[in-house]
This record gives structure tokens, C-alpha cells and sequence, in this order.
């Protein structure tokens, strides 16, 4: 969800999906500028072999759960929730390769980032859905999920955008009912305003905070590796927040 475009698909609509889904104001396959060839070839080579299985509402109205065992035989599985250019993504899993890890991501540039990295990483434990994490969370096993990370997600500044944001109630509780007792949640951001929501809202839905300086997170954290969001952050002055929070 990091830096993706705005929202184009306007206000809740008041009679659902026309699939008979729940309405969502989220945000789609969204194609920025300048796409190269070569970003287009990994899409059309490897993302169908990198596909989940059935998430969308189309291809699977009854909702019918994904199998993570097949999908990752023996494996913990990790999310992440708007990977944005793929970098956090990959280091986990060239880092974690005894780990699964399941990224979703609306913006289509940042897929095509993410899977030439794929390549010249040469990971093979991930499974990429180019689309809205909350289908995911539909499809995915009760208490299946081990970790999940949400790093410099959209911070819709204006108030009346603040119902969007990832953390309020209508994303943090379905998160909540995928990730295993003892998960840990870690959300990073460099909006203060998006530090106090989460800070308010996050613990409702079933998480502890596990209160850390400065020392501690940077221990926590110590698999972190700077993305292109912490840098453009330090860059315009403003201070990264990381939150860790664990499922009770």
C-alpha cells in the first residue's frame, strides 16, 4: 500500500459488488508511468506462476479458503501488506528461505519492481497477488498467518480520508483473525498522525503493543533493510516510526 495512487473508484457504492462482494473503496490494478518492456515481460512471464491461487471475487465468489500447506509445505507464512517496490519483501525471503511469504500490492509498477527482483534474487519462497489485501484476508485460514508487516502504508493526510487508512477496525480485525495467537504485527510509518491511530487503534483489534526505544526496535528490527520509503521519508525531514505489536 506504500505511496499507491489515489482511490479512482469513488464513494461506497450503496448495492455491493455486482458479484455479490461486499463494495470496497479500494483501489484496483492501478498501471503508473513508464513501464518498461522488460517490467512488462516479467508480468506476462511470471506472475501467473507466482499467483496465491484463487483471491479475487470473480474467480472465487464462495470464498472458499487457500491451502497454505500446499502452497508452502511445512513453512510459517508471513504477509505483507502493500509491498510497494518489493525491496522489504524479497530480503525476508532470501533471508527467511525456511519461511513462506505472501506479498499483495494494487499498484502494477510496484508488482513489476518486485518480481525483477524476485528474479535476480532468486527466491522461490513467495507467492505475489497483484490486488487489495483484503480480499486476501477473506481467503486466507484462520490463525494461519505467523507475521505480518504493513511499512509506509498510504497515509491519506487529509481527515476526511482517515476512515482509509489500513488501520482502522474494517482492516485490522479481519488481519487479526488470519494471524496465529503470538503473531507479531510490525508497522512502520513516518506520519505522526498515522503513529497515533495506530497506536489507538491497532490494540482494539486484539494486539499488544510492545512498547520499544529506540534500542529495542533496532534489535526487534534487526532484519530491517531500508526501503525507498524510508529514505524518501529522511530525505523530506520526516522521522520513520516502527511499531511492534503482537496477536493475544
Amino acid at each position: 500500500m506504500a505511496d499507491t495512487p489515489d482511490d479512482t473508484s469513488g464513494a461506497d457504492h450503496p448495492k455491493g459488488h455486482p458479484s455479490g462482494a461486499p463494495w470496497r473503496n479500494f483501489y484496483g490494478r492501478f498501471k503508473g508511468k513508464g513501464l518498461r518492456d522488460s517490467q512488462q515481460k516479467y508480468l506476462d512471464e511470471d506472475l501467473a506462476a507466482l499467483s496465491p491461487g484463487a483471491v479475487g471475487w470473480e474467480e472465487n465468489p464462495d470464498r472458499t479458503p487457500l491451502d497454505l500447506e500446499q502452497m508452502f509445505p511445512g513453512k510459517d507464512v508471513w504477509l505483507e501488506v502493500g509491498f510497494g517496490g518489493g525491496e522489504h519483501m524479497v530480503h525476508q525471503a532470501a533471508s527467511n528461505r525456511d519461511v513462506g511469504i505472501i506479498g499483495c500490492e494494487p499498484y502494477i509498477n510496484g508488482v513489476a519492481m518486485l518480481l525483477g527482483k524476485i528474479r535476480d534474487a532468486g527466491v522461490e519462497n513467495v507467492k505475489v497477488h497483484p490486488g487489495d489485501a483484503r480480499d486476501m484476508f477473506d481467503v486466507l485460514p484462520e490463525a494461519s498467518i505467523s507475521r505480518a508487516f504493513l511499512l509506509y502504508p498510504d497515509p491519506w493526510p487529509k481527515k476526511r480520508h482517515h476512515r482509509r487508512r489500513f488501520v482502522t477496525q474494517e482492516h485490522l480485525q479481519p488481519l487479526a483473525r488470519v494471524l496465529k495467537p503470538g503473531a507479531i504485527f510490525r508497522v512502520a510509518t513516518d506520519i505522526p498522525d498515522y503513529v497515533r491511530q495506530t497506536l489507538q487503534e491497532v490494540p482494539k483489534a486484539g494486539f499488544e503493543w510492545l512498547a520499544e526505544g529506540p534500542e529495542d526496535w533496532r534489535q526487534s528490527w534487526e532484519d530491517w533493510i531500508s526501503t525507498r520509503y524510508e529514505q524518501k521519508a529522511l530525505r523530506e525531514g520526516r522521522t520513520p516510526h516502527y511499531l511492534t505489536f503482537r496477536r493475544v
